[in-house]
């Protein structure tokens, strides 16, 4: 099985809403820390699971529509909690929408919304 990786931070903002989380229902920024891993079973043409500067440019063209913003405001997020796993998962079902990577087999997206709390979404496909 191969696996490929990529990286990015970006700051958002959100406020929880929904229980009493006391500060964390105060709008506030977190500095994430994206992680997308991709596997698969077999390599293109070029020897590539993916090419890295295409799956790059994806996750970057992804987190151009969450960063400086406010995630609540958005509408994925309309009337729901913007909690660290629920983020993690659209993240993960966007990108996958918008790869073409036939040779991937499953994605992973592990979303830090601190040096200490992730939370990892995994997708088969």
């Amino acid at each position: 099985m191969f696996t490929i990786s990529s990286q990015r931070q970006f700051i958002a903002q959100h406020y929880l809403i929904g229980g009493d989380w006391g500060a964390e229902n105060e709008l506030h920024s977190h500095q994430y820390r994206m992680e997308v891993m991709l596997e698969g079973e077999e390599l293109d043409q070029h020897g590539y699971l993916i090419d890295l500067l295409d799956l790059e440019a994806q996750i970057d063209s992804l987190i151009a529509r969450y960063k400086d913003k406010t995630i609540n405001d958005l509408p994925p997020f309309k009337g729901k909690n913007p909690s660290v796993e629920r983020f993690c998962r659209l993240l993960c079902e966007e990108l996958n929408e918008a790869l073409y990577a036939p040779s991937v087999t499953a994605i992973s997206v592990k979303l830090w919304e601190n040096a200490v709390a992730w939370a990892a979404y995994d997708l088969d496909r």
